[in-house]
């Protein structure tokens, strides 16, 4: 079964709104390696429609003008993209294609089908509902030393809990915490419990 990897710029008070804002001085090598981790070895990328409309204006560009990222570039522009949308939407990038049907039904069986890994980047209203049915196996999670204070944040308000697996994490020289994220079960018990723990 192909893997779903999620990946997303987050602030420590969970605000993944307009990163292109505030985490750029926080981007060195190793966040590159880490963002070339997570969507480098994907053969298929899923997007919202309004993340798709912003790579797809960015990074044809950037293939074009053949500098330091044009090799990413030419890789997002060769994968299958595969848009989430409800609205009209024109289709300028190449190997590109809308999402046919439900998303949790459709995501299902592209999981299904023979390939490699699917990425998604930013994309928070597919990440939410990805997540609530299970189907990201790896949710990567740049979290940077700074809170925010407004804007959309990444887990909205509900009713139950979303329980996460931590797989694996790593510091960055600037302060950045790169976590990996797996499906996790809801662990029970209370403070006699954890004060056998206390010294």
């Amino acid at each position: 079964m192909r893997r779903i990897t999620a990946g997303l710029f987050i602030a420590l008070d969970g605000v993944v709104a307009e990163p292109q804002d505030w985490h750029f001085p926080y981007f060195n090598e190793e966040m590159g390696a880490a963002v070339g981790e997570q969507m480098g070895t994907a053969d298929t990328m899923l997007f919202g429609r309004t993340t798709y409309e912003g790579f797809a204006a960015a990074w044809p560009e950037r293939e074009a003008a053949g500098g330091p990222d044009a090799e990413m570039a030419r890789h997002f522009g060769d994968v299958r993209k595969i848009v989430a949308t409800r609205h009209d939407i024109a289709l300028t990038w190449r190997n590109s294609e809308v999402l046919q049907g439900d998303l949790v039904a459709a995501v299902t069986a592209l999981k299904q089908e023979p390939g490699g890994d699917i990425g998604l980047s930013g994309s928070v209203s597919i990440v939410r509902q990805l997540l609530a049915a299970k189907l990201i196996d790896e949710l990567h999670l740049l979290i940077h030393p700074i809170a925010m204070r407004s804007g959309m944040r990444l887990f909205e308000e509900a009713e139950t809990p979303l329980p996460l697996t931590l797989l694996r994490s790593a510091t960055f020289e600037t302060g950045v915490i790169h976590t990996v994220y797996g499906p996790g079960e809801i662990l029970e018990g209370g403070y006699e419990q954890a004060r056998e723990s206390l010294s």
